[in-house]
């Protein structure tokens, strides 16, 4: 899967990510020109919601004589996805990891240590 090129594919994919049954192009234009400066045209959010399902970030469902694009993962499921690409990249594993805890705030240092806790928990040995 790859990751989000641009602030239009953030913005499509946020738009989509707040509604359950994904949206036709005529109303994601609507939700990405909300508040716009410069309204886009609508070949051009067509285009790049084609790019987003070539990149398999997004799908495509007939609706009519249109399709309703739907994301393929969550917001968070694409989240975790980026973050074990960027550890994937790194030949250090345990510094970005150290890094990475250090760099969060401390609730959230919490949480990570519990889900560690328990994953610990769940799978003695490993």
């Amino acid at each position: 899967m790859g990751g989000l090129g641009g602030p239009l594919e953030r913005a499509i994919m946020n738009a989509l990510w707040e509604v359950p049954d994904g949206l036709r192009i005529r109303e994601l234009l609507v939700k990405v020109n909300e508040g716009a400066d410069r309204p886009l045209a609508y070949n051009t959010v067509q285009t790049v919601a084609e790019r987003l399902s070539r990149k398999g970030l997004l799908r495509r469902v007939p609706d009519g004589q249109a399709f309703r694009y739907l994301p393929t993962r969550t917001r968070d499921e694409h989240a975790v996805e980026l973050m074990l690409d960027a550890l994937t990249e790194s030949s250090d594993h345990a510094a970005m990891l150290a890094r990475f805890a250090e760099s969060v705030d401390a609730q959230d240092a919490r949480h990570l240590f519990d889900a560690l806790r328990e994953r610990a928990i769940d799978e003695p040995g490993t």
